[in-house]
């Protein structure tokens, strides 16, 4: 099925088991909290003992290995490999022709080179992780040292415009932006700093795997299992059929598991030398040089308006850093090119090669740190104006995408921020900075806009009923704890009236029917919609089986009825079953319309007059993001989301050591993210909503619309309690101190 046009009525719609929208607890919940649900490293499948892998790091930013001695490593007890550029297996080279970028080659130890610091320059494996770590400590390295570039501010001279083939967009225009900013009678010209983002999750990177004969079976925590099986055939120059990926269970990704990593190739690799199951781990430390991060930018927004609110021109640039090898740019200016009306329009997004590992896709990408400066941008532009903040967003809102002039497929930004305007006693907001006390603390409240492009993906799934009337899907999707085996348990047990315990929904293999992954919001959408079209197939065929009109059939209590007629779906699939499949691809909506998800966000905090730390006290967010499959997991993904923007604005900040290109807090006790104390009470509510030209469930995604601009409203609440405004995230007691009176 092709998105070609506005998805009919369908049994999701009439819901008359109602579990679609029910909160229903997640699924695979009980194996989680009594521990049997196996992640990667836990996987107790392997044909024999694994032995344990430790990745040595390169301890410069820049150069080559110029000797490195492993005789000490090898004789250190239990140690029964050590790989280097010497003697490890040969691979293919990384190459930027890929069409996916997750889809290249990721050699590992193929040459003695080191483009960062943190770079896998010796990986030993031992009969236990104690020995191997021991032994990593062992190796003895001697590097000659490069030149290098590591500080984005200092090199934004060498940024480069990615070119058109790379199927970037990296700029736009529209009228004549800098007429319509010079003779706006009100103007904003900002620049704001965003730091490097760590995605964080709580499962480390790990890795098992082993070969059967010529094919290497991988058990891995990534987010998608089609990229990670092309990545690793490409890598070891096999045929994709020779690489079996299983992600059963993931415990967070945030992006930083898109692609696999070290732990992944290396494990493969020594599996095949030793011929033994091999796994490895990475140390939280060794996530922040070996995996991804989101890159820092700088950002300049002007906005050019009447008096009376209404933009003349907009105008956003945005810098951010790649590795030097890599082409990754960071979608900065995404929901700036529609999210508000104004005739004169200019976007423009730089990229400057760093010699820092990969920057990459984190929690967001785009609009986690450009909305939260547009925002900001549009909060100056109010007080400039003297106009209430979502009085002048309501006075900018567009009637069509004001770059592309085509309609937007629904767009309830308006009623987002009147509802949580009324709800969070908006108007008991003093516009002036300064003017709420508490003792030694000043209170203010502080607001943004929520955005966020929806997407739909290609996906398939294969169903089958059984003799024993349960309903099974298999789809190679992954579920990295935001509730895919729960949402999509509800699909298919609405479509046929069955209760939830009589459907198994089996994800995580890439032997099943290939999806997308989970990603950029369109895992539910995607693997939701495949799943949809192969219940319709699977209908059709057990109505047909029983006699009884397609049309006519309505499934409930197990049995299928209709014209007179009613059969047991058990007894329909006989003893060998009966399966469908369903596949989903974009289509025509995807061109005619925006597809966008909105919300608005609002937040109180206090300032300490004595030291400048910034409390959240409250915040709330209200979304409109298509139908709600299950309200519950909704509202987890919006708040956590939500927490996320908090911590962009308060906490968050890669410290980077700009002598030697590496982040000198890298673990969690240094890298700071909001805690419990930190968030005391928030809220999120999601608005009636149903989008028939996204997809046949007609629902959006939610996990990133929660963070796309929620930093903004900590920011312009904090500015709104003392008048500082901070225009370099994070926003930190020492910053804010320097501005206080």
């Amino acid at each position: 099925m092709e998105m070609n046009q506005p998805a009919p009525r369908n049994p999701l719609d009439e819901n008359r088991h109602g579990n679609i929208g029910r909160a229903l607890d997640r699924v695979d919940g009980p194996q989680k909290v009594t521990g049997t649900a196996p992640y990667a490293y836990e996987v107790q499948e392997a044909p024999s003992q694994p032995a344990y892998g430790f990745i040595v790091e390169a301890a410069i930013g820049k150069g080559r290995a110029r000797e490195i001695d492993t005789s000490a490593a090898e004789r250190a007890p239990g140690v029964l490999l050590v790989l280097t550029h010497r003697n490890t297996p040969g691979q293919a080279s990384h190459r930027l022709t890929e069409s996916q970028r997750f889809d290249r080659p990721h050699p590992m130890l193929g040459d003695p080179l080191v483009p960062h610091y943190g770079q896998p320059v010796a990986f030993v494996v031992a009969e236990s992780f104690e020995q191997a770590r021991a032994a990593s400590l062992l190796v003895r390295v001697h590097y000659e040292e490069l030149p290098a570039h590591y500080v984005m501010k200092d090199h934004l001279a060498d940024a480069e415009k990615p070119s058109e083939d790379e199927g970037k967009e990296p700029d736009s225009e529209v009228g004549d932006f800098e007429t319509g900013f010079a003779v706006a009678p009100v103007r904003i010209d900002v620049q704001y700093t965003t730091p490097v983002h760590i995605h964080a999750q709580m499962e480390p990177h790990a890795a098992l795997a082993w070969w059967e004969g010529e094919r290497v079976i991988v058990h891995c925590s990534t987010q998608m299992l089609e990229s990670a099986q092309k990545r690793i055939a490409n890598t070891l120059r096999m045929p994709e059929e020779k690489v079996r990926v299983f992600s059963r269970y993931i415990g967070g990704g945030f992006g930083g598991k898109l692609p696999v990593w070290a732990d992944v190739i290396l494990s493969v690799l020594a599996s095949k030398v030793l011929q033994r199951p091999v796994k490895t781990a990475l140390t939280r430390q060794q996530m922040f040089h070996v995996t991804s991060h989101r890159p820092d930018t700088v950002q300049r927004v002007r906005l050019g308006a009447e008096r009376d609110g209404r933009l003349l021109a907009i105008g956003h640039e945005a810098w951010c850093h790649s590795a030097r090898l890599d082409d990754y740019l960071e979608p900065v200016c995404t929901s700036t090119r529609n999210l508000y009306a104004a005739a004169n329009r200019m976007t423009r997004q730089r990229r400057v090669k760093l010699d820092l590992p990969v920057a990459d896709s984190c929690r967001s990408p785009g609009e986690a740190v450009g909305m939260p400066v547009l925002e900001c941008a549009m909060d100056e532009l109010a007080l400039a104006l003297g106009m209430d903040p979502v009085a002048l967003r309501i006075a900018n809102e567009p009637k069509e995408d004001p770059e592309k002039h085509i309609p937007y497929s629904t767009r309830q930004l308006i009623p987002c921020l009147e509802e949580g305007a009324r709800r969070f006693a908006w108007e008991r907001r003093n516009p002036q900075p300064g003017q709420m006390r508490e003792g030694r603390f000043l209170i203010g409240m502080g607001m943004a806009s929520a955005s966020r492009s929806n997407k739909l993906q290609q996906g398939k799934c294969k169903l089958k009923i059984g003799s024993d009337g349960m309903l099974v899907a298999r789809m190679s999707m992954t579920d990295i704890g935001t509730g895919s085996y729960t949402v999509f348990t509800q699909i298919a047990a609405e479509m046929f009236g069955l209760p939830v315990e009589r459907v198994r929904i089996e994800l995580g293999d890439s032997d099943f029917p290939a999806t997308a992954g989970s990603g950029g919001s369109f895992g539910a959408a995607t693997a939701g919609s495949a799943l949809f079209v192969a219940c319709e197939n699977l209908r059709r065929k057990l109505a047909q089986a029983a006699g009884i009109a397609p049309e006519q059939a309505e499934f409930a209590d197990g049995h299928v009825r209709g014209g007179g007629k009613s059969a047991l779906l058990a007894t329909l699939a006989g003893q060998e079953g009966i399966e469908a499949e369903g596949e989903i691809k974009p289509g025509a909506m995807d061109k005619r319309y925006t597809q966008m998800s909105y919300g608005a966000f609002f937040c109180e905090v206090s300032v300490d007059t004595e030291t400048g730390e910034v409390r959240v006290r409250r915040m709330l967010g209200v979304f409109a993001a298509g139908r709600i499959l299950n309200a519950k997991t909704a509202r987890s993904q919006l708040l956590g989301a939500m927490i996320w923007g908090v911590g962009t604005a308060l906490h968050e900040e890669a410290a980077l050591d700009g002598r030697y290109g590496y982040f000198a807090n890298h673990d969690l006790a240094e890298y700071h993210v909001p805690v419990h104390a930190d968030i005391p009470a928030i809220d999120a509510i999601l608005l009636p909503e149903v989008d028939d030209k996204a997809n046949p469930l007609k629902i959006k995604g939610v996990g990133e619309l929660g963070i796309s601009g929620a930093a903004a409203a900590v920011a312009n609440a904090v500015y709104n309690a003392c008048g500082v405004r901070v225009r370099e995230f994070p926003i930190t007691l020492d910053k804010v101190l320097a501005g206080l009176p």
